[in-house]
């Protein structure tokens, strides 16, 4: 089927995906440096955000997050899992292993990071709530490709085994363990991962994690 954009909605995204939990409030110069969209244009575009609740401008002129966006992350987060549910078992998950601990679900060909909790140690993996990645590379990535319909010819061994390690694979020194959740049913419904630093998360401590994961894995039933 032909793909189908719009740019000027495109755009708009643009601007919105520029903010992150560490810049939440961006400068129009900013926000013009980080899309590469003049100045005028970006004026334009969060005039229509703005409307809509998307964007809010302070009284200093700088852009932040509106409340539109707060609401309809709610209505994802409660449309796959409850936080109540997922959440106790990433809590134990780090307090257990002590590396960062995630929960990611497939929309198309992304993945989200719908839930983390992050690891005790000052040096960690750290990722937002919310974060967009792609499906080609990292532990969840395979994961949830490999239980998705159809099922690629490369990933019959994910399958065969019922876990993934992924090394350097997406960020330089970071590995990470990740393993399927289904529901009562047998639907794949997320993959739920660990990750940190490749010289304290190595074979040994990913041995540990494994053995954890699957055991909260079987409890997840979502």
């Amino acid at each position: 089927m032909k793909e189908h954009r719009v740019e000027a909605v495109e755009r708009a995204l643009s601007i919105i995906e520029c903010f992150t939990i560490d810049r939440q409030e961006l400068t129009l110069t900013q926000l013009s440096q980080e899309t590469g969209l003049y100045m005028s244009t970006i004026l334009r575009l969060c005039g229509s955000l703005e409307r809509y609740g998307y964007i809010v401008r302070n009284g200093s002129g700088e852009f932040r997050i509106g409340p539109s966006l707060w609401r309809l992350g709610s209505l994802y987060s409660r449309g796959f899992e409850r936080a109540e549910i997922i959440r106790p078992h990433l809590v134990e998950l780090v307090a257990t292993i002590k590396e960062t601990a995630t929960f990611y679900v497939r929309d198309g060909n992304d993945r989200v990071c719908l839930f983390r909790e992050v690891s005790p140690h000052a040096l960690r993996f750290d990722i937002d709530e919310g974060s967009r990645l792609p499906m080609d590379r990292g532990a969840a990535a395979h994961v949830l490709r490999a239980y998705s319909k159809p099922l690629p010819d490369s990933d019959h061994e994910v399958r065969k085994i019922g876990h993934v390690v992924s090394i350097s694979e997406r960020t330089p020194g970071v590995s990470a363990l990740a393993v399927p959740v289904f529901d009562r049913f047998g639907n794949l419904r997320g993959a739920l991962g660990l990750s940190g630093p490749s010289f304290r998360f190595d074979e040994n401590a990913r041995s540990e994690a494994l053995a954890a994961l699957l055991d909260h894995s079987k409890q997840l039933k979502l």
